[in-house]
């Protein structure tokens, strides 16, 4: 299933997509908090309940979880390729001895959405970047879960864009403010549901700006594997249902250029992984 947060004569709805995409049924939950804690089975048991569907061209797609229950807990510096370009532009504030997992958190008090607009933050922010990324949305409540089983613990995946604005990350040695500014968070179109894609997911996962390709990568690259940043998660902390953990980007973000052009208003970022969708945001 494809799921999604819409909005329909004024109300906020939570729905699953028409097997040809061009379609989506009303289903009956508050929110997708509220599906995710109800469990994939009792969501598609719902899905196969639905009314016809609504024209999708008919309503306002928003990120799938408009409002997380916490911030999203994200692993910085993940694939290979990324960490050679971080430690480029920056050797003391991205340079490590050994491949350590960088769990940081990243502030959301509403995701953006779908086709929605990224704030530059004029007159704070000169070095805006983006972070094609998968998110991995936990089904259920996590704690001590051993790596071969974190696979039924998930509820599905989605495309976020870790925006960041470098200067900041950068200057205060942590991460936290750089990348939790608000608009900072596109996150959709979609929840591609657990049971679609294979255990762990080998998707392929781009970035575009104004058309341009600048990422290009596929999720089997993961320096830390989604099992393992499970175990390790969860070995020391309760991870509670509807948890957001977006996985790392690729290379080939701005600070990875040998001359770096970084974000500016009007330019249109468009993330996509395999299977799940196009995340297409522009900078304001």
């Amino acid at each position: 299933m494809k799921l999604v947060t819409y909005l329909a004569e004024g109300k906020e709805r939570v729905g699953v997509l028409t097997a040809d995409g061009a379609g989506v049924c009303a289903l009956p939950y508050e929110d997708m908090n509220e599906a995710v804690a109800a469990g994939l089975e009792a969501v598609e048991a719902a899905a196969a309940k639905a009314e016809a569907p609504v024209p999708l061209g008919s309503v306002k797609l928003l990120a799938p979880i408009p409002r997380p229950r916490q911030d999203v807990i994200c692993l910085g510096i993940n694939y290979m390729d990324h960490a050679k370009e971080a430690e480029q532009y920056d050797k003391e504030a991205f340079g490590k001895e050994k491949p350590i997992p960088i769990y940081f958190s990243k502030r959301v008090t509403r995701a953006v959405d779908p086709e929605g607009d990224i704030d530059s933050h004029p007159g704070l922010v000169q070095r805006l970047d983006y972070e094609s990324e998968l998110a991995v949305i936990l089904g259920k409540t996590a704690k001590n879960v051993p790596a071969d089983k974190a696979g039924e613990y998930i509820f599905g995946y989605t495309v976020l864009n870790d925006v960041t604005a470098r200067e900041l990350q950068t200057a205060h040695k942590q991460w936290y403010f750089g990348k939790g500014l608000d608009g900072f968070t596109p996150m959709g179109p979609c929840i591609l549901t657990a049971d679609e894609t294979a255990f762990p997911p080998a998707l392929d996962i781009s970035c575009r700006v104004n058309g341009e390709q600048r990422q290009s990568s596929n999720t089997r690259l993961l320096m830390t594997t989604i099992p393992e940043m499970i175990r390790e998660l969860s070995s020391g902390m309760t991870l509670l249902a509807g948890t957001i953990v977006a996985t790392g980007t690729p290379s080939g973000v701005c600070m990875g250029m040998e001359d770096p052009v970084f974000l500016k208003s009007g330019d249109v970022v468009e993330c996509e992984i395999e299977g799940i969708g196009v995340l297409r945001n522009t900078v304001k």
